[in-house]
């Protein structure tokens, strides 16, 4: 469960600079100002947040009551 939340962070934190150096918010590289960091920046976050969400709830779902 929380290997899903850790990977999930990883993979926001990751889309996020990749989104923002593809929207030239963040200079210093290649991918700065590129639309397709952009996009693969917004799907990294947006599958993040999936994993994020499905293992909080995979661990709420396995805890005793």
């Amino acid at each position: 469960m929380w290997s899903r939340v850790v990977f999930g962070v990883v993979l926001c934190l990751v889309g996020a600079v990749w989104f923002g150096q593809g929207m030239n918010w963040i200079k210093g590289s290649f991918m700065t100002g590129h639309g397709f960091w952009t996009v693969v920046g917004a799907i990294l976050f947006v599958i993040g947040v999936w994993r994020i969400v499905s293992g909080i709830r995979l661990g709420r779902s396995t805890t005793p009551d």
